[in-house]
């Protein structure tokens, strides 16, 4: 496993280059090589398909014919060795379609391709079977014709090693740590900056408001980035590693100067770009996850990420609480640059890529090589991957159009899309309106006209109170993924066994109660940290666990119901809310600081409560309302 994951990595994909792949070698670029199949280098007779017909799911008579979960025993007869030429005798009919039901199943469901909820009740379906073909011995995949007579370049068997949804437990658990904490650090570099804003609202004699910009700038960047490297990472020419690896290095020679720059105005340009090049994290963090597990697999570990992007703003303020008062503003930033860089090296040695499309693409590209090397330039020239028929056509006004416009036009004409980016962005936005509200209410209150005197922690003590954020996410990941087990993934087994997927709105109930504890969480704190020192500090806290706990639990019920309700814009739709959250996030961390000093604690974090009571209002109503809703919406599936 070692070998391979160096081999394609960033660090093996470049000693490839300079050594002009005589090193870290693929199998199809060794002498000893046998071909799996006689398509991949000699001509014989298959089925001819139509170039769109490879992503559609299975039509009910294919399902008649292939009964699952026995269908892949359709692939009995089939040769699972070539002989030694490298050829393997030609296939019938039923073992084509097996063939392109098992490479179907075999490789990672694209619920951006789902036009229906018949088509996406056939992905799930997908990942139930996939657990089938699992368990039965390997079976050789049998490359299909396009109308033109191409030959589509596949997995070569069923238990394909190039595939990610076939590695190893310990393979994907390494991406899968890598991700997290690659994800942990770019959202700890924001709000790391936080205990040093005293110290520059007296240097600079600026405002809080103003000294507030490093904060807001960083995370307004990282919701604005997302817009450009979410649909890049989609293009399989380039993958995922490339904009984790330039970028994330971007950022890190970026930190070198906003450790040493004296001028406020130049810092805070600085952490815009530093935001801006961290968002691959938030912009792509979810989908190589999704690369590497099914579609049942899938929610645990994006709600393990989730709580590593939740987690890491509260991290910050507590790595930095003590040492800023001790050495200097500038110290927060050398805190960043020492957690990020050790991060940097292990993405650059140990993460594969993981986009299947990629992948298949540069086996592609090496296949065509070797052809041509044998002088074999006509065979050469029918092996085509499926991504370059796929983006044939394409062309970058289509990209922008797909992933920045159509985004703006949903939001704007689906009302339960709008509906979600708005309170979305209102929960995000009073997350981080504790980092405003927080020195107030845990350090040396407020003044007059809305007096709280405060609890007198310092500042490290105050980073220590951010702790409360990190057991909420835990207690929220710990409560989402029991439902999950015990009761979610359960009842969708239960639906697909009738062959239904079962309504979106399902998906919502943990949201409905969670959107009750939020603001009634939200009451709490406001009203017993504004009588603090009076009430013990714990009680306010525990407010914000409960909030916490809460808000985590929305996110991942709306998340999951717009990817089941509108598949073929999930993507585009994420990336539009992780920037209209962070706008709203940035926004909020300029208005808190007057709206907590003119109303107090109490009364502001009231507002904000009242506010969040509007939500639950929206979410109860999309959840009894959303079957109509989706019939009249032209963009939901079907």
């Amino acid at each position: 496993m070692v070998p391979d994951v160096i081999r394609d990595a960033p660090f093996g994909q470049i000693v490839r280059f300079v050594t002009r792949n005589k090193v870290f070698q693929y199998p199809e670029e060794k002498d000893d090589w046998r071909c799996p199949r006689a398509e991949y280098g000699a001509d014989r007779p298959t089925k001819t398909l139509s170039e769109a017909s490879t992503n559609v799911p299975t039509p009910a008579t294919e399902k008649e014919k292939l009964d699952f979960p026995d269908a892949p025993n359709a692939l009995s007869s089939a040769p699972t060795r070539p002989d030694a030429d490298g050829a393997s005798s030609a296939a019938s009919v039923t073992d084509l379609e097996a063939s392109r039901i098992l490479s179907r199943i075999v490789s990672r469901p694209q619920i951006s391709r789902a036009q229906t909820q018949a088509s996406l009740t056939e992905a799930y379906e997908d990942a139930v079977r996939q657990e089938t073909v699992k368990t039965q011995p390997s079976r050789t995949l049998i490359p299909e014709r396009t109308a033109d007579n191409r030959i589509l370049v596949t997995w070569y068997t069923t238990d394909d090693q190039a595939n990610p949804q076939n590695w190893s437990q310990g393979k994907k658990a390494l991406v899968i740590m890598q991700i997290y904490m690659y994800t942990l650090a770019i959202y700890i570099a924001g709000a790391i900056y936080t205990p040093a804003i005293p110290t520059l609202i007296e240097k600079y004699d600026i405002s809080p408001t103003v000294a507030s910009l490093g904060l807001s700038m960083y995370v307004l960047a990282y919701g604005l980035g997302a817009l450009v490297f979410s649909p890049m990472s989609e293009i399989p020419i380039i993958g995922r590693n490339p904009p984790y690896i330039i970028t994330f290095f971007i950022f890190l020679i970026i930190t070198i100067p906003l450790g040493l720059i004296n001028n406020f105005a130049g810092f805070v340009v600085l952490r815009f770009f530093q935001g801006f090049f961290g968002s691959p994290a938030l912009a792509t963090g979810g989908a190589s996850i999704t690369d590497v597990y099914s579609l049942l697999q899938m929610p645990y570990l994006l709600t393990g990420w989730a709580g590593a992007a939740t987690a890491g703003p509260a991290l910050g303020p507590m790595i930095s609480g003590f040492s800023v008062p001790v050495e200097g503003w500038h110290w927060s930033m050398w805190e960043i640059l020492w957690l990020g860089g050790p991060i940097f090296i292990s993405l650059m040695i140990c993460l594969p890529e993981t986009s299947s499309p990629a992948i298949l693409l540069q086996r592609a590209q090496r296949l065509r090589k070797r052809l041509v090397a044998q002088g074999k330039h006509a065979e050469a020239a029918q092996l085509v991957a499926q991504s370059e028929i796929d983006q044939a056509s394409m062309t970058v006004a289509d990209i922008a159009k797909e992933n920045l416009l159509r985004p703006f036009q949903i939001n704007i004409l689906d009302p339960a899309v709008a509906f979600t980016s708005i309170y979305i962005g209102l929960i995000y936005g009073i997350f981080y309106s504790f980092f405003e509200c927080f020195p107030l209410v845990y350090g040396a209150g407020l003044p007059a006209p809305s007096i709280t005197r405060g609890y007198g922690m310092n500042l490290g003590e105050q980073g220590l109170i951010f702790l409360s954020v990190a057991v909420g996410v835990a207690i929220a990941v710990a409560i989402y993924i029991w439902y999950l087990h015990y009761h979610a993934n359960p009842a969708l087994r239960a639906q697909l066994a009738k062959g239904q997927l079962g309504a979106p709105e399902t998906r919502l109930v943990p949201g409905l109660y969670a959107s009750v504890l939020a603001p009634a969480a939200l009451f709490m704190f406001a009203w017993t940290g504004f009588n603090s020192p009076d009430i013990h500090w714990i009680v306010p806290t525990i407010g914000i666990v409960l909030f916490v706990v809460a808000i985590f639990l929305v996110f991942q019920v709306i998340f999951i119901y717009l990817a089941l309700t509108y598949p073929m814009y999930s993507a585009s739709l994420f990336a539009m809310n992780d920037a209209v959250r962070s706008s709203v996030a940035a926004g909020s961390i300029h208005y808190s600081t007057p709206l907590f000093h003119t109303l107090g604690i109490g009364k502001g974090g009231s507002l904000l409560g009242g506010l969040m009571v509007m939500g639950v209002v929206g979410i109860w109503g999309l959840w009894l309302k959303g079957s109509w809703l989706r019939g009249k919406s032209r963009f939901a599936a079907k």
